[in-house]
């Protein structure tokens, strides 16, 4: 009986590091905007992303993973020369939870510029964080919009 207790727990805990890793956290963010875009592909397809769009014109990648909770992200890379630029939206609170708290132990400033939050992190760039209310009301789920500017010195490698 004790091997089944514990085997039913050990599976609900991998289960729960399973989902938390297909949220994006700064390491994630610290690697994409470090790598090509072609790599940044291939991490977010190993996560479980699946790609909506593509155009190589304008050199842009819309990715989007739908949660087992009802909820949704959508992220969008952009290459802009050497540099790349992220944009998360979201309305799942466990993957600004995530990102917040995966900063929070990295050199940061923070400011507050109405409704939006801003985090400089050094060697990184800046993350803006805009929260918005869903349409209808639900106290539990806002609208997330997480833009990611790397700093001038943040360049993607092949």
């Amino acid at each position: 009986m004790k091997k089944i207790l514990f085997a039913l727990l050990l599976s609900g805990f991998t289960q729960a590091g399973f989902t938390q890793g297909k949220l994006i956290s700064y390491e994630e963010i610290q690697f994409m905007l470090h790598n090509n875009i072609n790599r940044d592909d291939s991490l977010l397809l190993g996560k479980g992303y699946i790609q909506k769009s593509k155009n190589e014109k304008k050199r842009t990648r819309e990715y989007t993973l739908a949660t087992n909770r009802g909820t949704y992200i959508n992220l969008t890379l952009r290459a802009d020369g050497r540099r790349l630029f992220m944009e998360l939206a979201t309305n799942d609170i466990q993957q600004h939870d995530v990102l917040l708290s995966s900063i929070g132990q990295y050199p940061h400033k923070e400011e507050k510029m109405g409704d939006m939050d801003i985090y400089v992190l050094k060697d990184l760039g800046s993350i803006y964080i805009t929260q918005t209310e869903n349409v209808p009301y639900d106290p539990m789920k806002k609208n997330y919009l997480i833009q990611i500017a790397p700093d001038k010195n943040v360049m993607a490698f092949d």
